[in-house]
């Protein structure tokens, strides 16, 4: 933790960059960090950095259902009033089996009626009822995920079930460094390191920015705190000293007073100490960077609705929002600072680019979710 004899004050904001700008110089010197290898049982929300592809599965044709494997052509004109006796005894499998030789169907243990030695179709069945055909599962060429694509607790389950046991993946290190032992510091920065967790991250912590920017042990580090013109701001002179500070003002609201740089090749970002603008930005640039340090593809976009008031921001500055849904409708709750009422009531966030005066009532929006 800095204290005000360890900092010297910031530099004053020479202009606001646009957050499109920062964006571009993320997209084109933030790295993916190298792959890993690690057990499936390990990988929930990790990033795929190889495709994962299962062997043919099944590898021959299986029974889905119990039931009577048989040729479907010998059922084809069977009826209810008129069964179709079979020219062979059909064989009776359990779900999972594999078919007998010459069986391309299963029909369902009361479609067959067997008595006396012979049996009868009472009604028709088609090639590949009740069968899972070799392949059907996964044909072994066609990836299960992709490079790029975060494992679901879906995905997971379907890998495992696939007998994959290792992924080869991307995890970076993030180390987020809370400036201040405040509450509301801390409460940003476990909002953060839980979104990290969930986007594919690994989460380390220092209490010591000196010590963190001077550290190798991980892949980037996010401040909190320290970036305005307080007198124990230090956050960005602290920063400029030991790397290279690239943006100090981002043209975003809130955040204004966000920083981002690099120590050697791994990004820096500095987030203001205020919830609201630490949760802006991070959402706006964090996200971004966490998502070229894991090789990701472009985030999802979020769901479109309608807005039922009008919203009013400045040219020049990106604006995020906070919105609350009813119906397929939502009103904006806030703007410039983001009242801790307002965020708890709100179903999600608009981001108003820089180039908008706003949206007038009706306008389509795209709605994204909160961490």
């Amino acid at each position: 933790m800095q204290s005000a004899a360890d900092t010297q004050a910031n530099p004053p904001i020479a202009k606001l960059t646009p957050l499109g700008e920062l964006l571009s110089v993320i997209e084109r010197e933030v790295k993916p960090v190298a792959p890993r290898l690690i057990a499936v049982d390990d990988a929930l929300n990790t990033v795929l950095a190889a495709d994962a592809v299962a062997p043919t599965s099944p590898a021959k044709a299986l029974a889905l259902i119990d039931g009577w494997a048989l040729a479907a052509e010998a059922t084809r004109d069977a009826g209810g009033y008129a069964p179709a006796l079979l020219p062979q005894m059909p064989t009776r499998v359990d779900a999972g089996e594999p078919l007998p030789p010459g069986a391309d169907c299963v029909a369902p243990l009361e479609a067959i009626e067997v008595s006396g030695g012979r049996a009868e179709a009472l009604l028709p069945v088609n090639a590949g009822d009740g069968v899972l055909p070799a392949g059907g599962d996964c044909d072994g060429k066609t990836p299960l995920r992709r490079a790029g694509e975060r494992l679901r607790a879906l995905d997971v389950a379907v890998l495992t079930a696939a007998r994959i046991a290792q992924v080869s993946v991307r995890v970076p290190r993030v180390c987020i460094v809370p400036i201040r032992g405040d509450a509301i510091i801390g409460a940003a920065a476990r909002l953060i390191a839980g979104d990290i967790a969930r986007h594919g991250g690994a989460r380390d912590e220092s209490n010591d920015l000196n010590t963190a920017l001077a550290g190798t042990a991980v892949d980037c580090i996010v401040v909190i705190g320290g970036t305005g013109s307080g007198r124990n701001d230090g956050s960005v002179r602290m920063l400029a000293n030991n790397g290279r500070l690239a943006v100090h003002g981002l043209a975003l609201m809130p955040g204004e007073t966000a920083a981002f740089g690099f120590v050697g090749t791994r990004p820096v970002l500095l987030l203001p100490g205020r919830l609201d603008a630490a949760l802006a930005v991070w959402l706006t640039v964090g996200r971004q960077m966490l998502r070229r340090l894991t090789g990701a593809g472009a985030e999802e976009n979020g769901e479109t609705l309608t807005l039922s008031r009008k919203v009013t921001s400045a040219v020049g500055l990106a604006e995020l929002i906070p919105v609350r849904r009813t119906g397929d409708k939502v009103e904006p709750l806030a703007s410039k600072y983001l009242p801790w009422s307002a965020l708890t009531q709100s179903d999600g966030f608009i981001l108003v680019p820089a180039e908008s005066e706003g949206y007038s009532a009706g306008s389509p929006v795209s709605v994204r979710p909160w961490p």
